[in-house]
C-alpha cells in the first residue's frame, strides 16, 4: 500500500474551529496592557504600555465597535464565520472591555502611581495642594487657561452642544442666576486640546521637582472662577468616543481628495459608541448623557481616575528620568553601505537587507538623497502610506524634483487616521512639480515600494527598495520591519510594471518575481502551503513558519488546518488577530501560535516554506487578511540571496525560542505567557537582535 492511500480526509472546518477576530484583537490589546505589570520593564515604560493600551482601545471602539454597531443597527443578524452575530459580538466585547478598563485603572492606582511617587514623580491631587501651590495654579489658570475656555450653559437658547470625538468635557451643576437672570442649573465645559494634559508645578526654588497636576484638575478646582456669581455644586469629567471610519462613495466621487476633505469634518461627529464618565458622577448626570448620546448601559464606562489614560504620556517626557526608561541605542548602519562611496555601487554588488529598528532607516533616506544628486538618475517612483508630518523622505523627494528628476509618488489618501496629513502631503508635493497619484480607487495602495531608474552603459537599471513597513523614520525606530535593497533585474522590472499599472489605467503584464495583491499574492501563498501538504503526504519533512500582524483570511485559515491534518508542522508568530485555534485534536494538532509583545511593535511579515530542504522565504507588506489579499495593492517578494534568506530563517527561529516576551495562544482563544525554568537561558528575540546589531 502506498503512503498516499493512508491520507485521511480533511475535517470540515466550522464556526467552532475559528476565533472571533474582534475578541482576538481585544486579547492583543490586553497583552499590551499587561506589560504594565512586568516589573522587569523600566517604570516609565510600564506607564507607556498602559497609555498605549488606552490608545489602542480608543481605536478599537472607533473602528471595530463602530462597524459592528452599524451592522447591528442596520438590522443585520448574519453571523460571521466564527458563528457570532453582531449583537453577540457587541455583548462579548462589552463584558471583556469593562474588565479591561477596570484592570487598567487598578494598575494605575495601585501599582504605577505609588511606584512613581517613590521615585519622586507625583501627580498632586487637588485636596493635597498647599496654599502656595493654589496661588501659583490660580495665576496660571487666569493667564493660560481661562482665556481659552468656552463654557456653554444649557437652556432653550443653548441646547446640548455637539461633543467632539474623544474630547475631555465637564458637566457642571450650578446654583444661582447668571447676569441675565437665567437659572438653567447645568453647563458644559470642554477642555481645549491646545492645552497641555499635565502641568509641572514651577514654584520658586522648586522648578526641577517632578510634581505635576492634571489640566483637568486645574479646570475643575477653579470652575467657580468661570461661573462668576454662581455656586458650583458639582463638576464631573466625561468623554464620548465616536465611529470614526470614513466612507467615500466610489460611484459618486470624481475627486477623491475633495471627497476625503469633506468626510474629515464629520469624523469628529460620528455616531456615539462609548461614553466614559468619572466614577463619582451622579446618576442624574449619567442618565442625562445616556439620553443625549442615545447609547445603552453596556456602552457606559465608569472610571476610577483620569478619563483618558493616554493623557499620562506627557508625564514620561516631562519627568526627564532616562533611568526609568529603556536605555537608548544607536541603530546600526550596514558596513557595506559605509564602505562604498555610492549606495548604488553597494546595491549593485548584491542584495542588502535592512532590519529595523536594529538597522538604521537612514540608508533609505540616503538612497533618495544620492539619487537626487546623481546625474545618471532619471526617475524616482515611490509609494507613501504613512510618512509623518516632518519627513526626511519627503524632503529628499522634493530635493530630487528640484534637481530636475522625474518624481512620481503614489499616495494612499485613505490611510486610516492619516487622511488629513496625506491630503496636505499631496498638496505639498504637487507644488514642487512632483507627479502625485492616489492609486486605484477602491483598493488601498499599501505596498511599500521605491524604484530609482539610473542610466548605466546606455541602458536603464532599476534600483529598488521593498519593505514590510512604512516609509516613516519615527515608526522605523519602534516597529520591527524588513527592507530589501536590490538591483535584481527581474524584481526591478516587476516593480516598474506595478508603478505603471498604478499610474495608468492599463493591465499589468505577468510579473516574474514580485507577488502582487489582489492578483497573485493570495494564490501563491495557497500554492506554497499545498506544496508543503504534498511533501507531508509523500512522507517528507514539511514545515511552515509564518510571521505577520494578523491572520483572518478564510481560505488561508482553512488551508493551514488542512496542512496540519496532513502532518505539516506549522509555527505561526501572529502579533494581533488570529482566527486559527491551535491544538484541536484531529484538526490543528500540528499548529502552534505565539505572539511577541516587547519594547518594539512587531510588524514584519515573513513567510518560510521548508520545501523539502530547499527553503523558500518571502517578505510582504501584507498580512493574511481578506482586505490585504483582495482589497489592497500589496507587494510580496522572494529573498533570492541565500545569505539573506538564511538570516530571516534564523530570525524566525529566534522568535520561536523567545521565553521572555512570548505569549502562546490556547485553543479556547486565550493567551498564556511563556515562562521558563530558573535554569533555562532567558531568550528575548528583540534584545538578541538589538545586541547583535550594536556589537
Amino acid at each position: 500500500m502506498s503512503h498516499l492511500e493512508n491520507i485521511p480526509t480533511p475535517v470540515e472546518i466550522g464556526p467552532d474551529h475559528l476565533i472571533n477576530r474582534e475578541l482576538s484583537l481585544l486579547e492583543f490589546h490586553q497583552r499590551v496592557m499587561l506589560q504594565a505589570m512586568d516589573t522587569s520593564i523600566p517604570l516609565l515604560e510600564r506607564l507607556r504600555f498602559l497609555c498605549i493600551s488606552s490608545t489602542n482601545l480608543d481605536e478599537f471602539f472607533e473602528v471595530r465597535v463602530g462597524g459592528l454597531k452599524e451592522r447591528f443597527e442596520a438590522g443585520s443578524n448574519v453571523p460571521d464565520v466564527d458563528g457570532l452575530t453582531p449583537e453577540q459580538q457587541l455583548a462579548a466585547i462589552s463584558a471583556k472591555a469593562h474588565d479591561f478598563v477596570d484592570t487598567q485603572y487598578e494598575l494605575l492606582n495601585e501599582a504605577l502611581f505609588p511606584l512613581l511617587a517613590e521615585e519622586g514623580i507625583r501627580i498632586v491631587r487637588r485636596e493635597l495642594w498647599t496654599d502656595e501651590q493654589k496661588q501659583w495654579l490660580k495665576e496660571y489658570f487666569h493667564r493660560d487657561v481661562l482665556p481659552l475656555l468656552s463654557p456653554i450653559g444649557l437652556d432653550p437658547a443653548h441646547p446640548f452642544p455637539r461633543i467632539l470625538n474623544k474630547s475631555l468635557n465637564f458637566m457642571v451643576f450650578l446654583q444661582g442666576k447668571d447676569a441675565f437672570g437665567r437659572n438653567s442649573g447645568r453647563a458644559i465645559v470642554q477642555c481645549p486640546r491646545s492645552l497641555p494634559n499635565i502641568v509641572r508645578l514651577k514654584l520658586p526654588g522648586q522648578e526641577t521637582k517632578n510634581d505635576f497636576v492634571f489640566m483637568s484638575s486645574i479646570i475643575h478646582y477653579f470652575m467657580d472662577e468661570i461661573f462668576f456669581g454662581m455656586t458650583v455644586k458639582g463638576c464631573y469629567q466625561f468623554r464620548v468616543t465616536r465611529n470614526s471610519d470614513l466612507f467615500v462613495d466610489r460611484e459618486e466621487t470624481d475627486d477623491l481628495r475633495r471627497a476625503i476633505e469633506g468626510e474629515l469634518v464629520y469624523r469628529q461627529y460620528g455616531d456615539e459608541v462609548r461614553l466614559e464618565v468619572a466614577e463619582n458622577s451622579p446618576p442624574e448626570m449619567i442618565d442625562f448623557l445616556i439620553r443625549q448620546f442615545e447609547i445603552g448601559d453596556p456602552d457606559l464606562y465608569r472610571v476610577n481616575g483620569p478619563v483618558n489614560l493616554n493623557r499620562l504620556l506627557e508625564l514620561i517626557d516631562k519627568a526627564n528620568r532616562p533611568d526609568l526608561q529603556f536605555p537608548p541605542f544607536e541603530a546600526h548602519y550596514p558596513k557595506i553601505l559605509r564602505r562604498k562611496n555610492s549606495i548604488f555601487e553597494a546595491i549593485a554588488r548584491g542584495d542588502i537587507l535592512l532590519q529595523h529598528p536594529f538597522d538604521s532607516f537612514l540608508p533609505v533616506v540616503d538612497l533618495i538623497r544620492q539619487a537626487a544628486k546623481d546625474p545618471k538618475v532619471v526617475t524616482i517612483k515611490q509609494t507613501l502610506y504613512r510618512t509623518g508630518t516632518k519627513s526626511p523622505i519627503v524632503d529628499a523627494l522634493v530635493a530630487a524634483a528640484k534637481a530636475g528628476k522625474e518624481v512620481t509618488v503614489v499616495i494612499e489618501l485613505l490611510a486610516r487616521f492619516d487622511e488629513e496629513a496625506n491630503v496636505a502631503l499631496a498638496t505639498r508635493l504637487q507644488e514642487y512639480g512632483i507627479h502625485v497619484v492616489y492609486g486605484v480607487f477602491g483598493y488601498k495602495t499599501h505596498a511599500k515600494m521605491l524604484m530609482i531608474a539610473r542610466k548605466e552603459k546606455n541602458r536603464l537599471r532599476h534600483y529598488v527598495h521593498l519593505g514590510t513597513g512604512n516609509y516613516h523614520p519615527k515608526t522605523s525606530s519602534i516597529y520591527t520591519d524588513y527592507g530589501l535593497m536590490t538591483a535584481n533585474r527581474q524584481i526591478g522590472d516587476d516593480v516598474n510594471r506595478i508603478f505603471l499599472q498604478l499610474t495608468s489605467l492599463g493591465r499589468v503584464s505577468k510579473l516574474d518575481k514580485v507577488l502582487q495583491a489582489p492578483f497573485t499574492l493570495h494564490k501563491t501563498m495557497i500554492r506554497y502551503i499545498d506544496q508543503e501538504i504534498a511533501h507531508a503526504n509523500e512522507g517528507r519533512p514539511a514545515r511552515i513558519v509564518a510571521k505577520m500582524n494578523s491572520l483572518s483570511e478564510e481560505k488561508l485559515v482553512h488551508k493551514l488546518y488542512e496542512a496540519s491534518q496532513a502532518g505539516v508542522q506549522i509555527d505561526l508568530i501572529v502579533r494581533g488577530i488570529c482566527q486559527v485555534r491551535p491544538g484541536i485534536p484531529g484538526v490543528s494538532d500540528n499548529i502552534r501560535v505565539r505572539s511577541i509583545v516587547g519594547r518594539f511593535l512587531e510588524h514584519t511579515r515573513a513567510f518560510h516554506f521548508h520545501n523539502n530542504g530547499s527553503p523558500e522565504v518571502f517578505l510582504a507588506s501584507a498580512d493574511w487578511m481578506t482586505r490585504n489579499m483582495f482589497h489592497r495593492v500589496e507587494a510580496g517578494f522572494p529573498l533570492l540571496s541565500r545569505k539573506i534568506r538564511d538570516k530571516v530563517i534564523a530570525d524566525l527561529e529566534l522568535y520561536l525560542q523567545d521565553n521572555v516576551q512570548a505569549w502562546v495562544l490556547n485553543s479556547d482563544g486565550s493567551y498564556s505567557r511563556v515562562t521558563s525554568d530558573l535554569e533555562d537561558e532567558a531568550i528575548s528575540a528583540q534584545q538578541r537582535l538589538l545586541t547583535q546589531a550594536t556589537e
